[in-house]
C-alpha cells in the first residue's frame, strides 16, 4: 500500500528472506511511530516498557522485571531508579519474602501509562479508518500471526 492509501501490486509469491526483512523494517517503524506518542517525553522507552509491564502484570522484583525486559539488573536498576525519583513506581517489602523488594506503580504511573496508551491508540485508530474494509481484516489476520511469532 502506498502512503496515499491507494493498494500496489504485490506479486503472488515472495521469499522468506524477502518477507522476513519487509516485516522487520515495518514493524521497526510502525512501532518508532507508536513509542512516540507517550504522554511524558522526559521518559524514555525503556522507562515507559518497564512500567508499563508493571501496571499490566502487577508488583515483581528488580530481577523479574530485568529478566522480563532482557536487560542486566544493573541496567534495570537505573531504569527503576528514574521512575522511583519521577514518582511513577515506589519499591516495597515483598509481602512474602520481607527480604525481598518489590516494585509497584503508582498512581501517577498508572495514569501515565493509561495516558500513554490512549494516545497511542488515538494514533492508530485513526490511520486505521483510512484503510478499506479488506486491508483492516488483513491486519486483523497479520497480528494474530505476530503474536504467534512473538510468543514462539
Amino acid at each position: 500500500m502506498s502512503t496515499t492509501g491507494t493498494t500496489i501490486d504485490r506479486p503472488k509469491r515472495v521469499s522468506t528472506h524477502d518477507l522476513s526483512t519487509a516485516l522487520r523494517v515495518g514493524v521497526a517503524r510502525l512501532s518508532r511511530r507508536l513509542r512516540a506518542e507517550k504522554a511524558d517525553d522526559e521518559v524514555s522507552d525503556a522507562q515507559m516498557a518497564a512500567l508499563a509491564f508493571l501496571v499490566r502484570e502487577g508488583a515483581h522484583t528488580l530481577g523479574e522485571l530485568s529478566e522480563h525486559e532482557r536487560v542486566t539488573p544493573p541496567s534495570m536498576n537505573r531504569t527503576v531508579n528514574c521512575l522511583a525519583d519521577s514518582g511513577f513506581i515506589v519499591r516495597v517489602a515483598d509481602p512474602h519474602d520481607g527480604r525481598k523488594v518489590v516494585i509497584t506503580p503508582t498512581e501517577k504511573g498508572r495514569e501515565l501509562v493509561a495516558e500513554t496508551r490512549r494516545r497511542r491508540d488515538a494514533w492508530l485508530y485513526q490511520r486505521l479508518r483510512t484503510l478499506t474494509p479488506e486491508q483492516r481484516r488483513t491486519l486483523a489476520d497479520a497480528s494474530a500471526i505476530m503474536r504467534e511469532l512473538a510468543d514462539s
